[in-house]
């Protein structure tokens, strides 16, 4: 996910989209202690209202003094072309470098007087502007998120300035291999399509996108009806739907000549890429199939299976006695330095998989095991592997719903890709209704006998031939 910081200061930012951990499933606030059960009967219900235009207000009230209010847009690289691969990084980057009422120094001024902090990130489908700030002053956010969006100066000397910046920032992204790793993994995956495309885009797209492509992006994409105008917070909902009305119901439903744009089926491929450099001190691997849609029913069992795999960081606690089989052998062995079992999830397509970061000599095994865990999920997993799995991914739940900032992202989201904010009570009962069966019957539907994508950087000689890696994707059976 595209982010870095444009502004020092703390006032006007990028921010990545965080991944988040396990909380524990008793939430302390002061002195009282907050059961599981008491923050899903306590969780406010997410009202929903639809603008004539199709913009979508929805809000969820709290009554903290703060408040995260912002727009959810669904665009990103995904809707780009070869050729303007990045072009909404580089509006992300020209976001707040002023609006035709407020130039940039204005725009600051503002933010910084409400004690106020605007950030904004970019996806392969989603993008998102979205300050935080104290809930009386939700009417002035509310204009200056509207004007972020709708009047972008998008002057030429602000583009030109811009460019230099995306170009040191990329240099910046190539040296974080995580998300080196993983934009491979997209890009042998979905070889072809779309969700190939990272959402940076090439460095030669930074030096040739013009104004008049940034333009002619916006009004291709930034359409009401694909627009969410959420909050989370100090926040009345009839108030934000009359600020609704004020500053967005200008903003188009309309597409020129009708061309509404579809998204084309992102065809997955299994297959390879590996980039060697032995002088890297550590591997950098990433094993995946195709997952399921956003909003497929089988996302509940994945996330469980995901749960049972875990991650692992060498500098755990617990080593051989932590409770993932894959953790306790990648302690007790020496398989690696970290790994994390991961879900990348779109509207119809998704990545299942397992990245981990070793040193050369445990590629293999690591490999090996980590295939390992995906056979037992299809064939052996217990009832206590799925219920211990359970538990860490009730108290994650409720763990990243903790502030108005993640809520709010939670729930712009939920209305994007499935028309209506899910409830943690509605995702309990899915996570309870999840059996030992149910993950082996959906993990053989995903995982087994599947040809996998794989990506590879640094020294990677020890990586297995592709045709061996397959034929781990199943277990002969007698």
């Amino acid at each position: 996910m595209a982010a870095s910081v444009c502004r020092v200061g703390g006032a006007v930012s990028r921010a990545f989209s965080r991944a988040r951990g396990p909380a524990l499933l008793s939430l302390r606030r002061g002195q009282a202690t907050v059961t599981y059960a008491q923050s899903l009967l306590g969780a406010p219900e997410t009202q929903l209202t639809t603008l004539d235009n199709g913009l979508r207000i929805a809000s969820e009230e709290t009554g903290h003094a703060t408040c995260t209010v912002g727009l959810w847009i669904g665009t990103g690289s995904r809707y780009e072309s070869e050729k303007n691969n990045g072009a909404g990084f580089f509006l992300e980057h020209l976001a707040f470098k002023g609006t035709k009422k407020h130039p940039q120094t204005a725009l600051e001024q503002a933010v910084e007087s409400m004690g106020a902090h605007l950030s904004s990130y970019t996806s392969r489908e989603h993008t998102a502007y979205y300050m935080k700030t104290l809930a009386k002053d939700l009417p002035k956010a509310v204009e200056l998120l509207s004007e972020v969006v709708q009047s972008s100066a998008l002057s030429e000397a602000e583009i030109e300035q811009q460019r230099g910046v995306i170009l040191k920032e990329l240099e910046v992204v190539e040296g974080n291999l995580q998300d080196v790793c993983l934009d491979l993994l997209h890009a042998t995956a979905f070889q072809g399509t779309a969700l190939a495309q990272s959402v940076f885009g090439p460095s030669q797209n930074a030096r040739t996108l013009t104004r008049q492509d940034l333009v002619d992006y916006i009004n291709s994409h930034y359409k009401a009806p694909r627009m969410v105008l959420a909050a989370a917070g100090g926040v009345n909902h009839e108030e934000l739907v009359g600020l609704a009305r004020q500053h967005f119901s200008s903003v188009s439903f309309e597409y020129q000549d009708d061309a509404v744009p579809v998204l084309s089926p992102c065809r997955f491929t299994g297959s390879e890429i590996r980039m060697r450099d032995d002088a890297m001190p550590l591997a950098h691997i990433a094993i995946a199939v195709e997952g399921a849609g956003a909003a497929s029913p089988d996302i509940v069992p994945l996330m469980v299976a995901n749960s049972i795999i875990g991650s692992y960081d060498i500098t755990f606690g617990g080593g051989k006695h932590l409770s993932s089989r894959l953790a306790s052998l990648a302690a007790e062995l020496n398989l690696c330095h970290s790994y994390q079992a991961f879900h990348s999830t779109y509207s119809d397509t998704g990545l299942l998989g397992i990245y981990y970061v070793t040193d050369k000599h445990n590629i293999e095994d690591m490999m090996h095991w980590a295939q390992n865990a995906w056979m037992n999920l299809c064939t052996t997993v217990t009832e206590s592997d799925v219920a211990r799995a359970k538990n860490a991914l009730k108290a994650s739940l409720v763990g990243q719903l903790n502030g108005t900032t993640l809520i709010c992202d939670d729930i712009g989201r939920h209305i994007l890709n499935y028309g209506r904010r899910i409830p943690l009570a509605e995702w309990d009962a899915r996570i309870e209704a999840v059996t030992p069966k149910t993950v082996r019957d959906v993990c053989s539907k995903y995982i087994y006998d599947k040809c996998p994508a794989v990506s590879a950087v640094g020294p990677i000689e020890q990586l297995p031939d592709y045709n061996r890696m397959r034929s781990a994707m199943y277990w002969l059976r007698f």
